[in-house]
């Protein structure tokens, strides 16, 4: 951890250490905040022929110097001595490199601690390979077999409340020791194991593993039903990262002694940026990065049932949900319709098959025609609209608590608790990854994300400029200011308010009323008939103090007909008012569904310079 005060942090280095490409970037203190300065990347070189991450962190960091004519790096490293045009006064990162963090975890009840350990390891950044409990239909050797074959980077073992019964955890701690698992990265060190089960098991668990494999125990991640308690186990699941699975890392020991803080996993870096602006705006928030393998989806929403205040963090991993190695999984969950009924344009199902397979088999290449963007933003509503069912799924309140039941509970077996996710609670959606931070229109990302996510009262919608929160995640453990001032300023690029009243009609009729005067002095007096996606012009920086009432059937976050009182934000798109109804209804069946979506669609061909009284139907002076 840097010794430095925040005063004397001008200059800040920070490197994210990805798959594929390491980027890094520059933030200096200009006056009284902090603001991007450059950016610069180079290939992740952690496999051979390198094998030295380090390598392809100066490459990185060099492209910086030659851009701002300094000095930051020499031989043996980044240069942390200042003066003048050369060195920075801190250098921090993250890491995703070698296929980031990888984890099994495991509980007594699969809805319960089970779940628990799965969200604890979630939100320290770690993929999760399998998710174990003692009542899971596996039968022992299939158990065994199954935690040889996977080979994780570490293991969380929970189990039971404090004071229960430890007969089912040490059952697992037994199936751990004889399937004997040899680390991924490598046998010359002990696998890294943490237990954070009923505490009565403790001294039996240090029996059975203490030989076997490098235990680390933690309080409960279950103490009572009633309550998760997730910071221990995520601060260890940090701590071990770090001294195991980094260490073996190829170059990574080099890099750990270079950064000034504990080099954080990429997906727990960006989860901690959310945390804390969501914090220090007191908002709640969805992020989501779509990537070509993966789709993260994070959230923080205020707890059910609680005093407002207090918040609750969650995070998913959609292993098979990309928009390039993982495209035919889409398709292939999805189905065919659905990505259809998204194409504003006529055509025949084989071909779209045959388009998207050779993505998958070219994953590197980029839509060359408007026809292929078109294809691939469809795929991007379905791939998000899926990420996010799975985590709304995950993101519920505990289960196994007991809970006053109606005789409609009655028929409901599922087992789950309710989902945390309250779209009409929601202030902002924040997108990130290619398919939404370089849409070749910002407005084509506002239009994914509104489809995919189907936001519900008023939202408002904003993408990460170059992906820059990991790098701002880790600034924040040693400058929370500067980390949100830039995310602010830089990192986010806010795209306007959305309105979206919940409620169905017939094309046509009337469906919500807004009114108000913006911050320029602009007068503001729409009504926007049900079945539209309608752009009004507010420019960044100008904000309406609106009145919104819905017509009786409709809800805007009031209640059936009631309206009220909001404040809708400008943005680089605008202000977009959605009158689709929820949940949105469309399918390639749909009568004129090609003219309607174009319609739609004229939204994403609206630039403000070139706005006229007389100029697309779907856009509003």
């Amino acid at each position: 951890m840097s010794t430095k005060k925040q005063s004397e942090m001008i200059t800040i280095l920070a490197t994210d250490c990805g798959s594929t490409t390491t980027k890094a970037i520059l933030i200096e203190k200009q006056g009284d905040e902090y603001r991007l300065v450059c950016r610069g990347e180079a290939p992740t070189t952690v496999e051979a022929p390198f094998e030295d991450v380090t390598k392809g962190v100066l490459n990185a960091i060099s492209e910086i110097g030659e851009i701002m004519g300094r000095e930051f790096t020499e031989k043996d490293g980044v240069i942390k001595t200042k003066s003048g045009n050369r060195g920075c006064d801190i250098y921090i990162s993250t890491s995703s490199a070698g296929g980031g963090l990888q984890m099994m975890v495991s509980g007594v009840v699969k809805a319960m601690t089970a779940e628990s350990a799965e969200r604890a390891a979630l939100g320290a950044g770690a993929i999760v390979m399998d998710t174990m409990a003692s009542n899971d239909g596996r039968l022992p050797h299939q158990k065994i077999e199954r935690i040889r074959k996977l080979r994780p980077d570490m293991i969380l073992i929970s189990g039971g409340v404090d004071g229960g019964t430890t007969k089912h955890v040490i059952e697992l701690a037994e199936l751990l020791k004889a399937a004997r698992p040899r680390p991924r990265l490598g046998s010359s060190y002990k696998l890294p194991v943490i237990f954070a089960g009923n505490k009565e098991a403790r001294d039996e668990i240090k029996k059975v593993l203490g030989d076997e494999v490098d235990l680390l125990v933690v309080d409960n991640l279950r103490p009572v039903l009633e309550r998760e308690n997730l910071g221990p186990a995520r601060d260890a699941i940090h701590d071990l990262f770090m001294e195991h699975v980094m260490a073996q890392a190829p170059g990574y020991k080099k890099l750990m002694s270079w950064a000034d803080a504990p080099i954080m996993p990429t997906p727990g870096a960006v989860g901690d940026i959310m945390q804390r602006v969501a914090k220090a705006r007191d908002i709640t928030l969805v992020g989501v990065d779509i990537g070509g393998a993966t789709t993260d989806v994070f959230s923080i929403f205020r707890v059910p049932g609680g005093d407002g205040k207090e918040t609750v963090f969650n995070r998913t991993v959609s292993a098979n949900l990309g928009m390039s190695y993982s495209v035919m999984n889409v398709l292939a969950e999805a189905g065919v319709e659905n990505i259809m009924r998204w194409v504003p344009f006529e055509i025949d199902e084989r071909e779209l098959r045959n388009r998207i397979a050779n993505k998958m088999i070219r994953p590197t290449t980029i839509p060359q025609t408007k026809e292929e963007l078109q294809i691939e933003q469809a795929i991007s509503r379905e791939a998000l609209r899926l990420a996010f069912i799975q985590h709304k799924n995950f993101a519920t309140s505990l289960k196994g608590v007991q809970q006053e039941r109606t005789i409609s509970d009655t028929f409901d077996q599922s087992s789950s608790g309710e989902t945390v996710v309250n779209l009409m609670d929601l202030n902002i959606i924040v997108g990130s990854g290619g398919v939404l931070s370089h849409a070749p229109r910002r407005s084509q990302a506002a239009h994914m994300m509104i489809d995919a996510f189907q936001p519900e009262g008023v939202t408002e919608l904003a993408v990460d400029s170059i992906f820059m929160m990991p790098h701002l995640g880790v600034l924040a453990s040693v400058h929370e200011q500067a980390a949100i001032q830039v995310f602010e300023k830089d990192c986010l690029v806010r795209l306007g308010s959305c309105v979206c009243p919940v409620g169905k009609s017939k094309d046509g009729k009337p469906c919500v009323t807004i009114t108000g005067t913006s911050k320029s002095g602009k007068q503001f007096n729409e009504s926007i008939a049900f079945g539209e996606l309608i752009l009004f012009p507010l420019v960044p920086g100008d904000e309406i103090k609106a009145t919104i009432k819905p017509e009786k059937g409709f809800d805007v976050g009031g209640g059936n007909g009631k309206e009220i009182t909001a404040t809708l934000h400008g943005g680089v798109v605008g202000l977009i008012v959605d009158t689709r109804g929820r949940p949105l209804d469309l399918s390639p069946q749909t009568d004129h569904r090609v003219a309607k979506i174009q319609k739609w669609t004229k939204i994403q061909d609206f630039v403000f310079a070139d706005a006229h009284d007389d100029g697309v139907a779907t856009v509003r002076k």
